[in-house]
């Protein structure tokens, strides 16, 4: 009798499963402070690989439940056309119906295998600017600067409540006044009105909870954040944070994402923005952990900077990769990536194994040195939007992937991420005095990637990125492995003189062997930059450090890896040194 009522009903039966899926995303989050306050730090990045992988799994769970109640309406363009307008008539008024959106699509892509984008039946496009929803509270705190700063500053932190006591609250106020007056001292002789506006919300990852807001002086915006640290003695403050390059990097798309509660994430990401203008609402819905939504919204970004642009698709500059094909929009800062059909030599791995790879980065704690890559199936481009180089290279190293078809050209598995300059590339061009940060830098990545148990396999420059901020980033993940599945060895002594002269080893070596001593000859062609980074970082090149950081791991120890400069941390800022009452 009410067959008609079929549309509504599955529509519904997403929803509840949505609505399901952002409680359980917000439980996960809420547990974020605990965690924090008792010190689990390895409970807390538990957290982090549950809540990316809850998306998937309850996803699965919806598709196996739609198709189900549908039966042999499942692939009834005319049903989910109909499910489109009543799931969108009843999340209208929601205060995450962008979020809700995505959801929906996710469930008709992962029910609809083979297809691309469908206008149609999808929320290809936004149906609204999510900006109507506010909440009844402002999500953040205003406090108004005052003489003397400290009682400010006193009422910025007493918002923030947690069971674990401060170390020195008092302390930290003062130092935290002393570098806000030391700003404001530095930058601007006079201001009219001061303010400062902190999010409620408290943002968590790995050992770090950070309080996130702006510094308002007149019409000028700066970020104002506050990491906060828990050590055996308590809670403290470890920097503030006022640049918008040091918090730009606290929100980069090379680290982990933030756990942190939030109702309305439009909201939230707005007022982000106005302190990281040059951060993509993309990258902001990522940082907070929405990261379905933010491919989404990279998506229309894409098409909304297709339509607005005519250059074309081009072969990237570089060395080519062995396993993938990479090509770029010249005027867009992202960069494509398919996996090729075939892998030449010494590359023996399989193409299931890449995309392992891809995922284990995902689920990853990237520290800041791996790049987040957002992957999409059967991808449609317009053909004439293409170099004819282009074409060439995907159809004869990705048959399998690429097809053309009616003045278009669609890719069965695509990558996309941010583009950055090819270390090898960089280092090309680089005088001496420019190449000297970035290849301490390049030190550092690898040193970190090994703290959180990454060893990136092949560590040629090529593989390696530099960021609008000079930072080094990895991208290359086909040969990435765990460090402490690897068995860092040194080179037995020849012996006799045949085993000098012999052109190949003449020890065993088995797969996971890793010689560091044999870095030197390989990792760095230009002969000044090589002896600079051995000055810096010669110990890369003895088993000792490599089998020390094992140990470590093994140990179950969490290494700090701080996001923000150390010469930020107040620890090295007032290293005995006591910060006299601040003025405005």
């Amino acid at each position: 009798m009410f067959e008609k009522l079929l549309p509504y009903d599955a529509a519904y039966l997403i929803l509840g499963d949505y609505i399901q899926y952002h409680q359980q995303f917000k439980r996960i989050t809420k547990r974020a402070k605990i965690r924090f306050e008792h010190r689990d730090w390895h409970g807390i990045q538990a957290d982090s690989r549950e809540r990316l992988s809850l998306y998937r799994d309850l996803v699965g769970n919806t598709t196996e439940r739609i198709v189900a109640f549908l039966g042999n309406k499942a692939q009834d363009r005319d049903v989910w056309r109909e499910m489109k307008q009543m799931y969108l008539d009843e999340i209208l008024n929601f205060n995450t119906r962008n979020i809700a959106e995505t959801y929906y699509n996710s469930v008709f892509r992962h029910s609809h295998r083979g297809l691309s984008a469908d206008e149609e039946l999808m929320f290809v496009h936004a149906t609204g600017s999510y900006r109507e929803f506010k909440s009844m509270l402002p999500i953040y705190y205003t406090f108004f600067l005052a003489n003397p700063l400290e009682t400010s500053i006193r009422q910025v932190l007493a918002c923030y409540a947690f069971d674990t006591p401060f170390e020195d609250l008092e302390r930290d106020i003062r130092y935290v006044a002393e570098a806000l007056r030391q700003k404001l001292d530095s930058e601007y002789k006079t201001i009219r009105s001061a303010r400062i506006e902190m999010l409620r919300s408290v943002f968590f990852r790995n050992k770090g909870a950070y309080l996130v807001g702006r510094l308002c002086l007149d019409e000028r915006i700066h970020p104002f954040v506050l990491p906060l640290l828990n050590e055996e003695n308590g809670i403290y403050v470890d920097a503030l944070l006022t640049e918008m390059n040091d918090v730009s990097s606290i929100f980069s798309y090379n680290r982990s994402y933030f756990l942190v509660d939030t109702d309305i994430a439009s909201e939230m990401v707005d007022f982000l923005q106005t302190m990281l203008p040059f951060k993509s609402l993309s990258e902001l819905y990522n940082s907070i952990g929405f990261v379905k939504h933010g491919k989404t919204v990279l998506y229309r970004d894409f098409l909304r900077h297709l339509a607005k642009s005519d250059d074309r698709f081009v072969i990237a500059p570089g060395i080519k990769g062995m396993v993938m094909s990479v090509f770029t929009l010249p005027s867009y800062n992202m960069v494509f990536k398919v996996i090729k059909d075939k892998f030449l030599p010494p590359k023996n791995v399989s193409e299931q194994e890449v995309k392992e790879k891809y995922e284990l980065v995902s689920q990853h704690d990237r520290v800041g040195r791996m790049a987040d890559s957002h992957m999409f199936e059967n991808f449609v481009f317009e053909l004439d939007r293409f170099d004819e180089a282009l074409v060439e290279e995907l159809l004869q190293d990705a048959p399998s992937k690429v097809r053309v078809f009616d003045k278009k050209i669609e890719i069965k598995h695509l990558y996309i991420e941010k583009r950055m300059i090819p270390l090898n590339l960089f280092l090309e061009r680089a005088s001496i005095e420019e190449a000297g940060g970035v290849i301490d830098d390049y030190g550092k990545a690898i040193k970190q990637l090994a703290a959180v148990n990454i060893f990136p396999g092949d560590m040629l420059l090529k593989n390696f990125g530099v960021t609008r901020l000079r930072t080094v980033v990895f991208y290359d993940y086909d040969e990435i492995c765990f460090l402490t599945d690897c068995n860092f060895r040194r080179i037995p002594a020849p012996r006799n003189h045949e085993d000098e002269m012999a052109a190949e080893p003449w020890y065993t070596v088995r797969p996971n062997d890793i010689f560091p001593e044999e870095f030197a000859r390989f990792l760095i062609g230009r002969e000044d930059v090589r002896e600079l980074f051995f000055q810096l970082h010669q110990d890369m090149y003895d088993v000792a450090f490599w089998q020390e950081t094992q140990e470590k791991l093994r140990r179950g120890e969490i290494v700090d890896v701080f996001p923000y400069h150390q010469q930020l941390r107040f620890c090295n800022m007032y290293q005995e040194k006591r910060v006299p009452i601040a003025k405005l």
